[in-house]
């Protein structure tokens, strides 16, 4: 069962593997764009919070899907998280963003497939 309730819930990165796989669920990464180049989840998809918050919708891949929303440490991902619920959308927190991730040894991918780092 995926881990909604009232407002935006938290889950680890080791979580995300499992509901992104099982039950369709996407990876939001909403870094900036040198964020995401330097380095970003496999599989993930873009859409920076400033645009977010600018009014732009989703990327295609994201629409009608549940959101796993991830940043570098934890903060801008659970204002996104909160945005996106507002808007009527399906949206977790990853608890400690991309460090967390990266800790867990879990991929990190530059724009061109190859090992990344966290910026």
């Amino acid at each position: 069962m995926f881990p909604f309730r009232r407002g935006p819930a938290r889950v680890t990165p080791a979580d995300v593997h499992q509901h992104t796989r099982d039950e369709g669920a996407v990876l939001l990464d909403v870094r900036e764009r040198a964020e995401w180049t330097a380095g970003h989840a496999p599989g993930a998809v873009h859409a920076p919070l400033s645009a977010l918050l600018a009014g732009a919708g989703l990327p295609r891949d994201a629409e009608g899907r549940s959101l796993m929303v991830i940043c570098r440490s934890g903060r801008r991902s659970r204002q996104a998280a909160r945005l996106l619920t507002e808007r009527g959308a399906e949206a977790v927190d990853v608890t400690g963003g991309m460090n967390a991730w990266a800790a867990a040894g879990l991929p990190v991918v530059d724009s061109h497939g190859n090992r990344g780092s966290i910026a």
